[in-house]
């Protein structure tokens, strides 16, 4: 695991201010706390901060922004810790503040159809809370069982119901912010439509946590859908599958989730989670998950026959179709800790590509050419209605690609095959600290000075998340 031993200006003299602001026992400075907070799910990297501070109210948080805006220290805003791109890691040192105590579920409008939350609070629990109500909230990314709301601002986090519902940016109304210089504020209405200036919602989502500290959140709902349809479908052909994809959207149909599962990355997740659930044969070389949902059985049920019969002429086999509850669970399952149990098998390294879904099978077609010339092996799955494809990748002896001359050219060869395909080098999980390097791959230094300047405005001192996305210059 690679350990940062950069260090700020921060005192004993901060570290007292800051217990007066949030109490003693919400600081913490030992070793297994700091090396805890010191690492998300991004390859085997660790940058352990110098204090973590667990604030309870966006005015604790304004506090400590001003002293450390004053004294130009380093701060780090975290979530959950689940993010894949180094977003929270706490590479410059300085103070990393935790939004875990920031986990209340403010109100259901059901009225309204909006709810206000915490950004603390797990992804999933929110979606129960409001499907209570008959509502639904659709972004669903593979860790909302476990990842924070915030995150998901953060990160503008997508999942499988991207597809049709779209992403996290489509869903925000309304933010609460804490300023790196301390101000709070509110970036726009509770109302569905705003054209009332700059619209500094949507420029925070998606901003990975370096303009602002969200400390609430007003997210518009829609009527959850009474009926699913879930169908699970074999192919001897990595690139059938990527073609059958773009050939369902071509026919006219949404499905509500559509996802690709190559057979390497399915037989280690059946071995981690004990499953037989799919079944696996050495001639299959991926699965297509295939959902529907809405509020009339007969509608999806002609819909689920009409998507059947088009994959069957790209060579789909044998069609399962979930009977119960408890079947389509199990297929999420698997679906859902697909990246858990291939990075536990060594494929420590995942990037986030997306390119125009028909240049899907062109994708998959380049990363394995890539592995073969390079010397790496890659399993590939994700979002495949939105052409958003994960690829994990295991080289013996390289646990990460930040900081090492071998896999970060492969990876450039691997994000330039991407930008020539019309795809870009994030779909949902961000540029953070490690995707950085490749930003001129995908857009052009005028861009780039437009993002610097945006962030100067918001951070005049550039202390906040600091370093991620892009480097700042003067």
């Amino acid at each position: 695991m690679e350990v940062s031993t950069a260090r700020s200006s921060l005192t004993k003299k901060h570290i007292e201010q800051f217990i007066k602001i949030v109490g003693e026992e919400f600081i913490l400075v030992d070793d297994e706390s700091l090396l805890h907070y010191g690492h998300d799910e991004t390859e085997r990297l660790s940058f352990p901060p110098e204090v973590v501070i667990r604030p309870l109210t966006a005015q604790q948080i304004s506090e400590i922004m001003i002293i450390c805006n004053n004294d130009k220290i380093p701060v780090t805003p975290r979530g959950a810790g689940t993010g894949l791109s180094g977003g929270a890691l706490p590479h410059l040192g300085g103070v990393l503040i935790s939004t875990d105590r920031l986990n209340a579920i403010l109100s259901i409008d059901e009225r309204n159809l909006q709810v206000t939350t915490e950004p603390g609070v797990i992804t999933e629990v929110l979606q129960n809370a409001v499907k209570e109500k008959g509502l639904f909230y659709p972004p669903d990314p593979s860790s909302r069982g476990s990842c924070f709301i915030g995150g998901n601002i953060a990160e503008n986090s997508g999942g499988p119901k991207a597809v049709k519902y779209g992403v996290v940016r489509d869903y925000v109304l309304n933010l609460e912010l804490v300023l790196p210089t301390g101000e709070i504020i509110w970036t726009g209405a509770n109302v569905l439509k705003n054209s009332t200036g700059y619209n500094l919602t949507q420029l925070v989502v998606g901003s990975e946590g370096t303009l602002g500290i969200v400390t609430k959140i007003v997210l518009r709902l829609i009527p959850f859908p009474k009926y699913d349809l879930l169908m699970l479908a074999p192919f001897n052909s990595l690139e059938k599958a990527g073609e059958a994809v773009s050939a369902i959207f071509r026919a006219g149909f949404t499905p509500s989730a559509l996802e690709l599962v190559e057979i390497d990355a399915l037989k280690i997740v059946s071995r981690m989670v004990d499953s037989s659930a799919v079944p696996v044969t050495d001639e299959m070389e991926a699965h297509l998950i295939v959902e529907v949902d809405g509020n009339d059985t007969a509608v999806l049920m002609n819909d689920m026959e009409a998507i059947g019969e088009l994959l069957s002429q790209y060579g789909a086999g044998d069609l399962f179709f979930a009977d119960d509850a408890q079947q389509k669970a199990e297929l999420w399952k698997l679906r859902r800790r697909v990246a858990e149990a291939v990075k536990m098998d060594g494929y420590t390294i995942e990037e986030d590509t997306v390119v125009p879904r028909a240049e899907l099978p062109a994708l998959i077609r380049g990363v394995k050419k890539l592995g073969e010339e390079q010397g790496f092996h890659a399993v590939c799955y994700g979002h495949a209605g939105d052409g958003n494809l994960h690829i994990r990748i295991k080289k013996e002896g390289t646990p990460n690609s930040y900081g090492d001359e071998s896999m970060m050219a492969s990876l450039r060869s691997l994000f330039e095959l991407t930008q020539r395909l019309g795809g870009t080098i994030s779909g949902e999980h961000g540029v953070g600290l490690i995707q950085k390097t490749y930003m001129d791959i995908v857009t052009n230094e005028v861009n780039l000075n437009l993002m610097r300047g945006i962030k100067r405005t918001f951070d005049p001192n550039n202390i906040l998340n600091a370093g991620k996305i892009f480097d700042a210059r003067s």
